[in-house]
């Protein structure tokens, strides 16, 4: 066991052996150790330290000072300038006197960055020649030079916010760098915070290389995928998300190329997939490191985790794919003996073989064994997690058993996958009268018990657009449950994507209205005014329809009674409507969908517009049907001008002067030129009138002076 011992800030560690060399003051012994371990592990800066002072510790500081001499002498002569740093910071002191070991810490420090263009201006900065004997100064000089060294002229660094950029030059005087990023050049940055803002990049960065070599990497996009995704990768100690690969390539791999290069760059066997929270990448030192890795991370995954990486890791070498097939073989082979969920796992693992052209030999437990007799197959079906897969068991079911339409009227209540359920209701409505049956009756179920399947539920909101005989069911019930649902937590997940555009013209609500009978009218109007469900737009376009098809709810006591205009505004009111009809709305309906599809509805400016658009031609449109339903036409040739009559022309005075009022309809108004409505406050006062008579208008008193027809 190894003894630990601390002195000042640097850990050593001697083993139990030296300790026994040192108790028996057998320093031959010590000194053989230290000869091999030069030998093994030059590096191993622990032991010869250790050693060093422990030797110190007994009196035997020549014999340290003799031994760290020879191991600094051998550090020096391979060039080993960091590791001899970090020999003269820790054990300095036992090899020579202060003044002397400044100067070896300065002849380290120019071995290691005297080629570098800033070395003597940043020596002198920081007064690395002066103060000799203060080592403990000398050294946090020595550390700055090493920081501020990596930002040399032509130097590759990343700031954040600003990419990668080059030093371009190093101003001594004002103590700062001068940086040349791609989105600004010329950028300045004091020595003082270089360190926290800059991270120095090795020359083989890919960050760095697009800046030096922009043209060779973007040759190899075409030339060798793969050789350029390793660059990437290697410039990290760390795996990449496809994000952060495709950001440090932007300039180099177009956004309309990247699909074809990363499908092809990401297939080198040398590729490493890790599927750990994010699922990220990096690259392996050989193809055999990659399938180590790759079996590791199959061996300890469960088995539809091993058949997803015999999917996607399988690939890399036929090897690797056998041996993995040979495992989930044997898997397959035991869960297909088992429960019927582990035979539809059993089920999974047959078809990924078989996907992967290694099917098993076995035809024991095939895809159509497992489902035959008298095995159920409801069971194993509703084990198959993949939905693909759950598709061609259904099928097989359909070729094969006879009691399928059972099987198919049972899997319609676990199933939630929509297109699914439409094959199995398709299924089901296609075979025997009893067969349909039970699918109304699954249907019915459905609405009844919306929360016992959402799925289901919701599938069948979507396929009542297209099922008429579906709406005409149950139309009251539907419409409730669809509102109810629409609000309960349950549908959470399905309610913004897939229910709430059924609110709207075009989708399942709008045409329940029309499959609803005036007996239901009155409750309907009362689920659409109560439901929370609805924003007013809605309700109010909603009731709307709903007050059209039903007299019964229209509370607006004008609307018995009829409503005169001249044959020329009921014409142009009537092609008004039927623009509207035929033209605005199917033209705002298409603007509705193209807003819709551009995303998030709540900050969606064009789908506001064109909501509020709808809503007021709808209005316009419910409005003037109502108002043609009632129009009568204003026929002035039978009256007698005897009293004021709608269609009358009465000539007035007193007053400012002479004045001329016409009675017509609302749609005739024009009072600015003496046009009024029979409907307005003035022309009910006069209605009725004969000549003589005192009539108020406005604040002028005339009399009728005559009462003549109108002329159209």
């Amino acid at each position: 066991m190894a003894q630990t011992l601390v002195c000042s800030d640097f850990i050593m560690a001697i083993s139990r052996q030296i300790q026994t060399h040192l108790n028996k003051r057998d320093f031959d012994a010590i000194e053989d150790e230290w000869l091999s371990q030069t030998e093994e592990d030059i590096e191993n800066l622990d032991f010869f330290v250790g050693v060093a002072r422990a030797l110190s510790g007994t009196g035997e500081e020549e014999r340290a000072r003799f031994l760290l001499e020879l191991l600094d002498d051998q550090l020096q002569q391979q060039g080993r300038w960091t590791t001899r740093l970090n020999l003269l910071r820790h054990a300095g002191h036992l090899l020579a006197e202060p003044k002397d070991l400044h100067a070896q810490i300065l002849k380290s420090l120019k071995a290691l960055y005297g080629q570098q263009k800033s070395f003597e201006g940043l020596t002198e900065k920081l007064g690395l020649h002066r103060g000799t004997h203060d080592l403990k100064k000398t050294w946090e000089k020595a550390d700055r030079l090493a920081v501020l060294i990596n930002f040399d002229v032509g130097a590759s660094v990343l700031m954040e916010g600003k990419g990668a950029g080059t030093v371009v030059d190093v101003n001594f005087a004002l103590e700062s760098l001068k940086i040349d990023f791609e989105i600004i050049s010329g950028m300045m940055v004091g020595f003082r915070a270089a360190a926290k803002l800059l991270q120095p990049l090795p020359d083989d960065h890919i960050l760095a290389r697009k800046r030096s070599e922009k043209d060779a990497l973007k040759k190899l996009v075409k030339s060798d995928p793969p050789a350029l995704l390793r660059i990437v990768l290697e410039s990290y100690d760390r795996g990449l998300a496809a994000a952060e690969i495709k950001a440090d390539l932007k300039g180099i791999v177009s956004s309309q190329g990247w699909n074809t290069w990363w499908t092809a760059a990401r297939k080198h066997p040398q590729v490493i997939t890790d599927t750990k929270g994010r699922q990220s990448y990096r690259w392996a030192e050989s193809t055999e490191d990659a399938s180590e890795v790759a079996w590791g991370r199959f061996e300890a995954a469960d088995p539809r985790g091993k058949i997803d990486l015999l999917r996607r890791d399988g690939a890399r070498e036929p090897a690797l794919a056998q041996r993995m097939a040979n495992t989930l073989e044997g898997i397959g082979a035991r869960y297909a003996l088992g429960e019927a969920a582990d035979r539809g796992l059993a089920f999974e693992i047959w078809c990924a073989l078989e996907r992967a052209g290694l099917p098993p030999e076995d035809p024991s437990w095939t895809p159509a064994a497992l489902l035959a007799p008298p095995i159920d197959p409801r069971w194993v079906c509703a084990a198959i997690q993949d939905r693909t897969l759950r598709d061609r068991a259904y099928t097989l079911v359909a070729e094969t058993r006879e009691d399928r339409e059972t099987v198919f009227l049972e899997l319609l209540s676990g199933e939630d996958d929509p297109r699914l359920l439409t094959w199995l209701a398709e299924q089901l409505a296609n075979a025997s009268e009893e067969a349909a049956a039970a699918l109304g009756s699954f249907f019915d179920r459905l609405m009844s018990q919306p929360r016992k399947h959402p799925a289901g539920f919701v599938w069948m909101l979507e396929r009542g657009v297209e099922d008429e005989a579906l709406r005409e069911r149950n139309p009251l019930t539907f419409l409730r449950q669809v509102l109810a649902a629409i609000d309960d937590e349950t549908f959470a997940p399905y309610r913004a994507a897939r229910m709430k555009p059924h609110l709207e013209t075009g989708g399942t609500v709008p045409r329940l209205l029309a499959h609803l009978k005036e007996e239901h009218a009155e409750q309907a109007d009362l689920i659409l005014q109560r439901s929370p469900a609805l924003e007013d737009y809605q309700r109010k376009a909603l009731r709307t329809a709903l007050e059209l098809r039903f007299a019964v709810l229209r509370q607006d006591s004008s609307q018995d009674q009829p409503l005169y205009a001249l044959r020329k505004s009921i014409e142009e009111k009537r092609q008004e409507f039927q623009h509207l009809k035929s033209v605005e709305l199917p033209a705002n309906r298409k603007a509705i969908e193209e807003a819709r599809a551009m995303g998030d509805l709540r900050e969606n400016f064009e789908y506001k517009s064109a909501r509020q658009r709808h809503e007021y031609l709808s209005a316009r449109v419910a409005g003037l049907n109502h108002d043609l339903s009632r129009a009568q036409p204003i026929d002035a040739s039978e009256l007698a001008p005897t009293e004021v009559r709608i269609g009358t022309v009465l000539h007035l005075k007193g007053g400012d002067g002479p004045r001329t009022i016409t009675l017509l309809g609302p749609w005739e108004s024009d009072p600015d030129n003496g046009v009024i409505s029979y409907e307005s406050e003035l022309g009910q006062k006069i209605l009725g009138n004969k000549v003589g008579a005192a009539v108020q208008v406005g604040e002028q008193s005339y009399t009728i002076e005559a009462i003549e027809r109108f002329e159209a």
